[in-house]
């Protein structure tokens, strides 16, 4: 507070002082306009013709630094000065550390005992834009919040997927399913109508000769003549055989194939 007060003094004195001389300098070229990101550093320069007395920059209108042919009046910590000649004329630089938000407005070069002034814009830029800078409280947030309705989003989608897959994988082996056991029953279908057609009709009237014809082979032969009675105590012999015995002509004489019983054969004998 104490140095802030003497360097007012200060400035009040060189004021007076340049008052009563007066002088005929100008301005050769004023300030350009700067933008900076929150918390770096921002240079203005002013140029000036030789003889002036008092250069002071304002900021938003309020003067924080003046500027002395002998050396400069800090009143800021913040806004410090730096100078150089060039072709004759005097640069004088203002320099504006940490700058803020609020340090935003315009920035003005003038001189004194002079009509004359220059400005330019300060613009200040949000720190997020800076590489490496910290993230405010609220852009974390909106970020933690936009990641975790991120991640429920894929789960639920992931979740459709699997149901999906499961569905379709049940109703594929469904109808494989249902595809073998038409395939089955159409096989045993085709199986038994070919087994059906391959035995035929059974004929349930058909009666087999084959019984018949062994009862009556295992008969024993009767005689052509019904009143021949044989002879006791011996066999005809086979001359007797061979000739006919009397009886009654023309009756048929019936023999049989035991070799094959299905085959009758009539016999007449004269």
């Amino acid at each position: 507070m104490e140095s802030s007060r003497r360097g007012v003094l200060a400035v009040l004195g060189v004021l007076a002082g340049l008052a009563a001389s007066g002088s005929g300098y100008q301005i050769v070229e004023g300030p350009q306009n700067v933008t900076v990101l929150k918390g770096s550093e921002a240079r203005f320069n002013c140029t000036v013709s030789p003889g002036w007395k008092l250069i002071m920059w304002a900021l938003n209108g309020v003067v924080v630094l003046s500027v002395t042919p002998r050396e400069p009046i800090i009143t800021n910590d913040r806004f410090t000065s730096a100078s150089y000649d060039r072709g004759g004329d005097f640069v004088s630089e203002m320099i504006v550390h940490d700058v803020q938000l609020r340090d935003a407005g315009q920035v003005r070069c003038s001189l004194q005992s002079s009509d004359l002034d220059a400005s330019a814009f300060l613009s200040v830029q949000d720190a997020v834009d800076k590489p490496g800078a910290a993230l405010p409280t609220w852009a974390i947030a909106l970020l933690a919040v936009s990641l975790s309705l991120l991640l429920i989003l894929i789960i639920v989608l992931i979740i459709i997927f699997c149901c999906c897959c499961v569905s379709g994988k049940d109703k594929k082996e469904s109808s494989y399913q249902n595809e073998i056991r038409k395939s089955a029953t159409a096989k045993t279908t085709r199986d038994a109508v070919d087994s059906k057609l391959k035995r035929g009709n059974e004929n349930y009237g058909y009666s087999s000769d084959e019984p018949k014809a062994a009862q009556l082979a295992s008969l024993p032969p009767k005689s052509a003549d019904p009143s021949a009675v044989p002879e006791p105590g011996g066999s005809r012999s086979p001359q007797d055989l061979s000739k006919p015995r009397p009886g009654r002509a023309g009756r048929p004489q019936v023999s049989f194939d035991i070799a094959s019983p299905r085959k009758v054969r009539n016999v007449t004998l004269v």
